[in-house]
């Protein structure tokens, strides 16, 4: 494709609310939007709910707010009405009637009779027998008089197709070339169940059709049903929109990804700590290539960027580890400390630690102290709780490895003296104390430290030091540091 197409580019998304969103549809929702955006033209969700007894109730509102979050806009959906609605398919079975009695009329596709019993036992039969299970076509060749008397019954029907008994079918992908299909091996299928549903491959071409798509991007699970949309297309006399059919999505073993490789839904990524913009510019790059020597991009870049020549056919590998180095790309180095503790607040208030006085400008100061050291928001509750709960460590965890009980006491006692007469609650002061009474005690600063640092935070690993006291406050560090020290002389 080149920036030479219409600028009637109109692409669309549209899931079936049966679950959340996974990885693999929220890649086709975002290189849908994207190449609408590249070209000026319109994304549309639709919501294919055909499939009533896989619905979940709530599925669509998560599937709304998901998309939301990431930043995909829809310009037309069934909570933004456009000129082509309704856009949720069960409020459209009218025209999937329609469209069926069309092709029945015109000889195009028949009404099948056979009950589930006989279809199951004619699989069987043909397992059985070893070859290609499918339908034998026996309602394609009723008489008048055996249509009449199931019509007279009122027995429950499919309508199936009338797919050419010889030949191949062709679809054209702009991805992988010209697909050929045998006709005899794509078989009659079914169009409307007996219920008046559509399947799924009917109601996409007539929706596709109405709604003026001229281009489909999907995953490469429906390469198998390529030729019932040709097919469809042609019975009705309809010229096809592009269509595009994305590379498999892989673990990092090369095998189906699942759960075990990192991957969830969406909503899961957002409730670890994963940025809206670094989940679409990882799915952006997930099967296609825009630089040589780059990864991030923002997302105006990726529309300006993004055109199907720039995707690939060969399995993309779902990188668990490069997601979270993306997510951490964008924390350090792209969002302001503001954005960043404003980010960091929900996980802070989930977890209860938030007072309701806390000021935005005391969050700030903590979070600048561990901005370079998360690579996920949900990371920042571990990093940070000693700012919002007073620690507890045992005589041992206050001890360490270098000192004995006695002597981390006495070390604990002197800082405490010392820093108590700090004049400036500085970093530069309180270090410079702590530095010269380690020199004094005969101490490494290293192994003044820890011990001090356990007692400020509880941990051994934490932000700076002398940063972390001074954001604490003098009253809240040296109280910290008198409640250690007495924990060791218990000891």
């Amino acid at each position: 494709m080149t920036d030479s197409v219409s600028p009637a580019v109109r692409t669309r998304f549209a899931p079936s609310p049966t679950g959340l969103l996974h990885i693999g549809n929220a890649r086709t929702a975002v290189f849908a939007w994207l190449l609408a955006r590249h070209h000026g033209g319109q994304f549309l969700l639709r919501v294919e709910d055909t499939d009533r007894n896989r619905l979940v109730p709530e599925a669509l509102q998560v599937m709304i707010d998901t998309l939301h979050w990431l930043g995909i806009e829809y310009d037309e959906g069934p909570d933004k009405e456009g000129p082509y609605g309704p856009y949720v398919q069960s409020e459209r079975l009218h025209l999937y009637r329609e469209h069926a009695e069309r092709l029945l009329a015109e000889g195009k596709a028949y009404r099948c009779y056979c009950t589930p019993e006989r279809l199951a036992e004619l699989r069987a039969e043909q397992e059985r027998a070893r070859v290609p299970t499918g339908y034998d076509r026996r309602c394609r060749y009723l008489t008048a008089d055996e249509r009449a008397s199931h019509e007279a019954a009122g027995d429950p029907h499919v309508v199936r197709f009338a797919t050419p008994l010889e030949g191949t079918t062709s679809l054209e992908d702009m991805l992988r070339g010209t697909l050929t299909y045998d006709n005899e091996r794509v078989g009659d299928f079914v169009l409307l169940k007996s219920d008046g549903y559509p399947v799924y491959h009917f109601a996409v071409v007539i929706d596709d059709r109405l709604m003026k798509i001229s281009h489909v991007i999907r995953g490469p699970e429906y390469l198998s049903t390529g030729a019932r949309d040709t097919l469809l297309h042609h019975a009705f006399g309809w010229e096809q929109p592009l269509y595009v059919h994305g590379s498999e999505i892989q673990g990092s073993d090369r095998s189906r990804l699942a759960k075990r490789h990192g991957a969830a839904a969406v909503i899961e990524f957002r409730e670890e700590g994963i940025l809206p913009e670094a989940l679409l510019n990882f799915l952006a790059l997930l099967g296609a290539a825009y630089s040589a020597d780059r990864e991030i991009f923002s997302k105006d870049e990726l529309v300006a960027l993004f055109d199907v020549d720039k995707l690939h056919p060969a399995p993309a590998i779902f990188d668990r580890t490069k997601l979270e180095w993306m997510n951490g790309q964008y924390i350090n180095h792209i969002l302001s400390l503001s954005d960043f503790a404003a980010r960091c607040r929900p996980y802070w208030e989930r977890a209860g630690m938030l007072c309701p006085d806390i000021s935005d400008e005391h969050l700030k100061k903590i979070a600048a102290l561990i901005k370079d050291r998360v690579k996920l928001l949900s990371e920042v509750v571990e990093l940070t709780d000693f700012f919002f709960r007073e620690p507890n460590p045992s005589s041992q965890e206050l001890a360490g490895k270098k000192l004995s009980v006695p002597d981390s006491h006495r070390a604990l006692q002197a800082a405490c003296e010392r820093l108590g007469a700090v004049e400036h609650w500085t970093i530069a002061e309180t270090e410079a104390a702590m530095r010269a009474l380690a020199q004094e005690l005969g101490l490494k600063a290293g192994d003044l430290f820890m011990p001090l640092r356990v007692a400020i935070t509880g941990k051994t690993k934490t932000p700076p030091l002398f940063e972390t006291m001074e954001v604490l406050g003098r009253e809240r560090s040296l109280a910290r540091i008198e409640r250690a020290a007495a924990t060791l002389a218990d000891a």
